[in-house]
């Protein structure tokens, strides 16, 4: 009994912190790498819009200790709808982690439609291969 108290709170706490992720900043990401199945902190990610035939430089940021960036989209801007991209420089990850890559960078193209939406892009990461989805 104690054990389902616990798996409870811990859904029951994952739901609020996600909740307040929403309510903070509408765009988080996550690196996991799959060749050890730890996070992947270090790996630096850059956010742009795109405006016209151009993509707009708006943030950029470095993965934490849990491979997370909890607030990417800038504070001082308006979330709009429209066609966004993350870029993963896992080149540079993987170069500082002394190990090939088949991507120097892994661009993530998206389209928000919903603006009271948070927007979550999980990586899952090794050297010669790749997977995201919306996370939540």
């Amino acid at each position: 009994m104690n054990l389902l108290r616990m798996t409870v709170a811990a859904l029951a706490l994952g739901s609020l912190s996600s909740l307040a992720l929403a309510a903070g900043n509408p765009l988080s990401v996550h690196v996991l790498n799959l060749e050890n199945g730890l996070p992947s902190p270090g790996v630096n990610v850059t956010l742009e819009k795109h405006v016209g035939q151009n993509w707009q430089p708006l943030a950029q940021g470095t993965t934490n200790e849990q491979g997370r960036i909890g607030e990417l989209f800038p504070a001082d801007k308006p979330f709009e709808k429209g066609e966004y991209r993350v870029v993963f420089k896992t080149g540079e990850y993987f170069q500082k982690t002394k190990h090939e890559t088949f991507f120097p960078e892994i661009p993530v193209i998206f389209e928000v439609k919903q603006t009271d939406q948070h927007y979550h892009i999980p990586l899952l990461l090794s050297p010669y291969g790749f997977s995201t989805y919306r996370g939540s």
